[in-house]
């Protein structure tokens, strides 16, 4: 038994850390965190069965586009800390009754649901899964979900010995993880019906990241000369500035040199000071996040400052010359946007469907800080192939 719990728990603490690899990327630990978990990563990647894996389905780098997603991305926060929340709650519950001697918990949730403290941990994962959503994390949580449902089934079998009786009358009381009521509608009773309701589970949960990510894709303000250059931007009041400027932005003779009419090109129409460049190409040391010492204020937006985050740069860069740069222009009037160029070699598809597919290669080439308004080029710079965070996979969207 010990061996078995041992196992699901670190099972269990696998799928967190996994999860909370966002966490991870912007603090200095990033480097001891990648070496032993981009290998992984990088694997996946190079085979096309499962490079999904790696991709993400929901927003993570943009500003969600609708009310859809933004509302998707609020209960992500909701679920997570709640979830955390109520874990610790139940735990204490358990180990005060422990320490004091007062028997098992039957009070609280408990006298509704046997295991509150796994619920708690799944939904958790649910809300983890929206923070950083990767295929990987909900592929992990379905694991997670399949530990947890063994142990407690191996936990019950040692409480009916112990206390037959008692555990008998309560289990017929209690559901396992929702109210009994619940669980008698959806949950079959046979070994073979529970396995099929994990695979249809299993199903429904990537079937449904699939749908989220083409909804995601579709629902993204973009922009297309119709040729070879398909652009996305950020924040979904850019559209505009988009629509009325990129055509005339692309023939800034510096773009247009850097240009080939036979290649495709991606786009990301951004802020000057957006706090996530770093993802779609190196564009310098400022915004390697993993450099910066603000991991906890970054943390604490990325959980309740799900969207007002992506569009500033953190208080640490704004020290930066280019953003002061910036700055200035604004203050003249001007509406200063950063564009980065990357080239997809791998594609005949200039749909932004097909510029951010799944087997799409992307290679940073060149950013433009560019007055919109004036039509004016402040500056200019050539990029490496990777992004800030090397050839680790990173969010597209």
């Amino acid at each position: 038994m010990n061996k078995s719990k041992t196992f699901f728990s670190a099972a269990a603490v696998f799928y967190f850390i996994i999860g909370l690899e966002v966490l991870i990327m912007i603090s200095p630990f990033a480097g001891f965190f990648y070496s032993a978990f981009n290998p992984f990563l990088l694997a996946t990647s190079k085979f096309t069965a499962t490079r999904w894996l790696s991709v993400f389905f929901l927003p993570h780098m943009v500003v969600p586009p609708d009310a859809f997603l933004k509302f998707i991305r609020v209960m992500g926060s909701v679920f997570f800390v709640g979830g955390i929340s109520l874990f610790f709650i139940c735990a204490f519950l358990v180990y005060r009754a422990k320490f004091l001697k007062k028997g098992a918990v039957v009070k609280g949730l408990y006298t509704f649901i046997r295991h509150p403290q796994y619920a708690a941990l799944i939904t958790a994962g649910i809300g983890l899964a929206v923070l950083w959503p990767r295929f990987l994390v909900l592929v992990l949580w379905l694991f997670m979900v399949l530990c947890y449902y063994l142990l407690s089934k191996d936990e019950e079998q040692r409480m009916l010995k112990l206390h037959n009786k008692d555990y008998s009358r309560y289990m017929t009381q209690t559901g396992m993880f929702l109210p009994k009521r619940i669980e008698q509608v959806i949950m079959p009773r046979s070994v073979t019906g529970g396995i099929a309701a994990f695979v249809l589970l299993s199903v429904i949960t990537i079937a449904t990241g699939f749908s989220l990510r083409s909804y995601t894709i579709s629902h993204l303000s973009s922009w297309t000369d119709n040729n070879n250059i398909t652009a996305v931007s950020i924040m979904n009041e850019d559209k505009f500035k988009m629509d009325h400027r990129m055509a005339q932005v692309l023939e800034i003779e510096e773009i247009k040199s850097h240009i080939k009419a036979d290649e495709k090109y991606l786009v990301y129409f951004l802020p000057p000071n957006y706090i996530m460049q770093g993802l779609i190409a190196d564009t310098g040391d400022n915004w390697k996040l993993y450099k910066q010492h603000h991991a906890i204020s970054m943390i604490t937006d990325w959980v309740f400052h799900p969207f007002s985050h992506l569009c500033q740069a953190h208080s640490a860069m704004e020290h930066n010359g280019n953003v002061a740069a910036h700055m200035k222009h604004r203050a003249a009037g001007t509406v200063i946007r950063k564009l980065i160029f990357l080239k997809i070699p791998n594609v005949n598809n200039i749909a932004l469907s097909g510029m951010l597919a799944i087997n799409a290669k992307r290679e940073p080439q060149f950013m433009a800080d560019v007055d919109i308004h004036n039509l004016k080029l402040i500056t200019f710079k050539e990029l490496s192939g990777d992004t800030g965070w090397g050839n680790i996979p990173v969010p597209t969207f």
